[in-house]
């Protein structure tokens, strides 16, 4: 319920508000009401000037409860929520005066009873919720001294407004928020472009040991503080902000390994292949912000639906600004899917790149060798050929790399989909090329391929890569088993046959390894492999080769952030660089002070 008198020497028209029985207190400088005994059928109450039109393009004025005639109130200045149970919510509309318990309002907030609304210069309204019971708190909760109540800064213990706290409490206050665990990061917005450096700085240098997705831990609560706290316009800056810090950090990193490349280096020096864990040292930090840029674009995905869908409550869609809002925020998932892309992009091109100079080995090796017995499945890299060892090695430093960096399981999937979409058509090409005018296709030799193939897709398997490698590898598989059919039984087969048996084979490719099967001297192939006239087309126009540009897209995980920020924050190197951020910001706050009014961190008196 609401009701209300008009200011002192105001405009006569600032009468009553007629509004069910509520309960009139009078001020000397503001309107006051107190939001009363019942709720309205609707589930919301909205505050406004009115009016016979929004003023944007003639349209109608969006619906309001209760009128208030002020120089400064909106058309729709605020709006106060109610669901079943309490408390209540109280959103400022965009760029509406508002003010909670004495404090400037920038986002939604908790309504408890007691609590002082202002609106504009001319309003001040006392919320009152029925379903209380009538029982009030015991201090007057507009006071800034309820617990837990703590304004943006952490500057905010030792201001002097009204607190009702001895200086004493108040430094404990702050010791307790700089040394606490709970998942928060307060800061000003002019304090935010230091912030948002100092994180990508510290990440991109790679100092400390944190946790590898705390970097983006600590950037989403920059994100969240700015969504809950700042004002409504300010969180599309802030996106901008942080996703051009990491494209210019993530771009400095492929500058540099890309400086370091052999291929790079002075003419005349050998170039020398990479090797495993080389590869994994350089890749580690691009690994690191692809981990880190997915999981925060997930996050702030939720943060700019959670926008929406309040634009949408509030009826305000199509409102130009909230429009302008959300392109810039669309800017700025844009850059975080480029630097995703970029990352692996980077990545899997060094680690095909350190493939290529060991693949042919699973072609050239053979793993019977004199005495020594085939691995099972699940054996150790030790304990495989050593003509695999190589391959075999750059998958497990790939496998632990995603591993160590905790990069998405969407992603780690598809980072072996396409290392071993490299892999298949790269052995494969290398089988049709060899094939040419050399007795390379034969039994012997096909039998050596099978069984180094299928000790490879063995390991992957006790790896937990065996449907994937399966799905990749499965044109060369069928190529190595068609050279394995016996001698006797291949001569019986016709074309029709083995294009049935070999489906994933092109009629180019099936030709080609029949034309050059190698069936001895002065046996050429007999007159059931060749093909009919109406595949007689395909064959003659044909790739025997694959693209290596035909690889599967990379598709961006979906769904929701795997970032927690709730709770305790256990992780102990993830809390020591919190308490580094929140004192670096309560230096840049002092240093705005005169000194003679600059305080040290406080520190909690052990009791």
């Amino acid at each position: 319920m609401l009701s209300g008198e008009r200011k002192e020497g105001g405009s006569p028209r600032f009468g009553k508000l007629h509004l069910p029985v509520g309960l009139w207190i009078n001020s000397p400088r503001k309107q006051l009401a107190k939001l009363g005994r019942r709720w309205p059928s609707a589930a919301s109450h909205v505050f406004g000037r009115g009016g016979n039109s929004s003023g944007r393009g003639g349209s109608p004025a969006p619906y309001v409860d209760t009128f208030l005639n002020a120089p400064d109130i909106l058309p729709r200045h605020c709006t106060v929520r109610a669901g079943p149970e309490p408390p209540a919510m109280v959103r400022p509309s965009r760029g509406a005066p508002v003010t909670h318990n004495g404090c400037l309002l920038l986002r939604e907030a908790e309504l408890h009873p007691g609590d002082l609304l202002g609106m504009g210069e001319h309003f001040l309204f006392m919320y009152k919720d029925p379903r209380t019971g009538g029982s009030g708190p015991a201090r007057p909760p507009w006071l800034p001294a309820r617990p837990g109540a703590t304004p943006p800064g952490p500057g905010w213990a030792f201001s002097c407004r009204l607190c009702g706290r001895g200086l004493q409490e108040r430094g404990e206050a702050l010791a307790a928020y700089l040394d606490g665990r709970e998942p928060v990061l307060r800061f000003r917005p002019r304090e935010e472009e230091a912030l948002l450096g100092e994180i990508v700085r510290a990440a991109a240098a790679g100092a400390g040991d944190l946790p590898p997705l705390g970097p983006a831990t600590l950037l989403a609560l920059c994100v969240q503080h700015s969504a809950r706290e700042l004002e409504l316009g300010h969180l599309p800056r802030l996106l901008g902000r942080l996703a051009r810090l990491i494209k210019e950090a993530v771009w400095e990193k492929i500058k540099e390994i890309g400086d370091r490349q052999p291929e790079n280096h002075p003419e005349g020096v050998p170039e020398v292949p990479l090797t495993p864990e080389a590869v994994s040292v350089e890749l580690r930090p691009l690994m690191l912000w692809m981990a880190n840029t997915t999981e925060l674009l997930s996050f702030v995905q939720e943060k700019v639906m959670e926008m929406e869908k309040e634009a949408d409550q509030e009826g305000l869609s199509s409102d130009p600004q909230l429009c302008n809002d959300l392109e810039l925020c669309d800017e700025a998932m844009a850059l975080l899917d480029e630097v995703i892309m970029c990352t692996f992009q980077q990545s899997v091109y060094y680690l095909t790149k350190t493939l290529y100079s060991t693949l042919p080995a699973l072609l050239d090796s053979n793993p019977f060798t004199a005495g020594a017995e085939l691995p099972g499945p699940g054996a150790e890299l030790g304990a495989m050929p050593p003509g695999l060892r190589p391959t075999l090695g750059v998958f497990q430093a790939a496998l632990e790399l995603t591993s160590q960096c905790e990069l998405h399981p969407d992603l780690v999937s598809q980072t072996f989909g396409y290392l071993f979409f490299f892999s298949n058509a790269s052995l494969l090409n290398s089988l049709m090329e060899r094939g040419q005018g050399r007795p390379f296709y034969q039994w012997s030799r096909a039998v050596q391929i099978r069984t180094n193939l299928d000790l490879v897709l063995d390991w992957l398997q006790g790896a937990g890569l065996g449907d994937i490698a399966t799905e990749f590898f499965r044109k060369l598989s069928m190529a190595v088993n068609l050279l394995c059919v016996p001698r006797t039984s291949l001569l019986k087969a016709s074309w029709s046959s083995l294009r049935t048996d070999h489906p994933t084979l092109t009629p180019a490719q099936l030709h080609h390894l029949l034309s050059h099967y190698q069936l001895g001297p002065g046996h050429g192939p007999p007159p059931a492999w060749d093909p009919p006239p109406a595949e007689r087309d395909a064959v003659d126009t044909g790739d025997i080769f694959e693209s290596f540009s035909s690889h599967p897209p990379l598709i961006l995980p979906l769904g929701s952030s795997r970032l927690r920020l709730t709770g305790q924050v256990t992780d102990d190197a993830l809390h020591r660089e919190l308490r580094r951020l929140r004192r670096l910001l309560w230096d840049l706050e002092q240093q705005e002070l005169p000194a003679n009014h600059r305080h040290g961190p406080p520190v909690v008196t052990p009791p």
